[in-house]
């Protein structure tokens, strides 16, 4: 089976946002396992101006829109196409606590850091580590009042007890620091939680009887802990799921099953069946997870906006028995509200160095091009 194999090392437009990057933390000085804060103070704007630009950020859950491109080339809802994707942006939800304790796991070079806590889920009662990265942008007064879209990055392997996104070899915060740059990609707020409860058994991202409520902790719990924490979007458009191998399943899983939440997955090199071996004696619950009968279920709703789920799909050109797979159920599945795209990688391999370059070459840009970015503040400069 293709998930079980463990990816290895690899692979943002903005200005230099100076001493703002001091919120990142409030004492640059810290180290791995300090402590570190990701408060921002709300804008000192006139109330008028203020109410202003809330009014303008008010669309409601599932009227925001991120489809399409600027004609510059700049997904749309990417800051540089002003944050505003054809239609109304959804509303901005500002950290309901309670607040987490965050202890750094490591520096980015732009001053940015990783933080890592543990959480304790309330609707799971599963407790496990997080770690988050929101970008330098976050922390720029003139994004104080906006959200920002959440990438939640699962591993392949057991993903446990760490998550390998968060690691300096594969970098993928940097790389999203990067993309923003090139106008390819949004600036996601990067939330990479542990994928099992233990090393000894795949739990395929599900509430299966008589273990830990996985899928409840990653569809629901997490969430709402990256809620009572950071500015996001109460919209679907602002949310997605990213994941490789068995991550990858993961992501696509919880997308289709939860569609009202979630609007997009990047799934690469992905399982496309639960098969858990914890699943014995639960074949009705371990088909209610099964992304073909999602998939097929959704594809028979109406075309509509509100129903419409964004699948990108990376395999690399040397994992076959994996293409074979994904290919069929593309050539399945794709109809309706499911909108899917394929990123073949030229002697891409099955692991993390191969799928991150995949979204360099296209697949994240895609993705940001369906959900909403972030909103910058208007000035009395950029209003003239």
């Amino acid at each position: 089976m293709t998930r079980r194999r463990r990816p290895t090392r690899t692979l943002a437009a903005f200005v230099a946002l100076g001493s703002s990057l001091a919120l990142v933390t409030g004492c640059a000085s810290s180290d791995e396992g300090d402590p570190v804060s990701f408060d921002t103070p709300r804008s000192t704007r006139h109330p008028q101006q203020q109410a202003a630009q809330q009014q303008h950020g008010k669309g409601g859950a599932g009227h925001g829109k991120g489809t399409g491109h600027d004609g510059k080339g700049t997904p749309t809802g990417h800051p540089d196409s002003g944050g505003k994707p054809g239609g109304g942006v959804p509303e901005t939800v500002f950290p309901t606590g309670p607040k987490a304790s965050f202890t750094v796991q490591r520096d980015l070079d732009d001053g940015t850091k990783i933080g890592v806590t543990e959480l304790q889920g309330e609707k799971s009662g599963f407790t496990g580590r997080v770690w988050v990265w929101a970008p330098k942008q976050y922390f720029d007064p003139a994004y104080a009042e906006t959200g920002f879209p959440v990438l939640i990055t699962l591993p392949g392997g057991k993903g446990y007890p760490t998550n390998y996104w968060t690691g300096k070899g594969i970098d993928l915060p940097g790389h999203i620091n990067e993309w923003v740059e090139e106008g390819k990609s949004l600036p996601f707020i990067v939330v990479m939680p542990v994928l099992n409860p233990d090393a000894n058994f795949y739990y395929d991202g599900s509430d299966i009887p008589g273990h830990p409520k996985i899928g409840s902790w990653l569809t629901e719990d997490v969430p709402d802990f990256v809620r009572a924490n950071f500015r996001t979007f109460a919209s679907r458009d602002g949310w997605a799921f990213m994941g490789s191998s068995s991550g990858g399943f993961v992501g696509l899983k919880s997308v289709l099953q939860k569609p009202d939440r979630f609007k997009a997955v990047i799934a690469s090199g992905p399982d496309l069946v639960p098969d858990s071996p914890l699943w014995k004696g639960h074949e009705r619950e371990r088909q209610a997870n099964n992304p073909e009968r999602m998939a097929a279920a959704l594809g028979r709703k109406p075309d509509t906006p509100g129903n419409q789920v964004y699948v990108a799909f990376q395999i690399g050109t040397k994992e076959v028995g994996v293409a074979k797979k994904v290919r069929a159920f593309m050539r399945t599945y794709t109809k309706g509200p499911l909108k899917t795209r394929l990123q073949v990688i030229q002697d891409g391999e099955h692991n993390a160095r191969s799928y991150m370059r995949g979204m360099d070459e296209g697949t994240m840009a895609w993705l940001s091009a369906h959900l909403q970015g972030p909103v910058p503040m208007e000035t009395p400069e950029s209003a003239s």
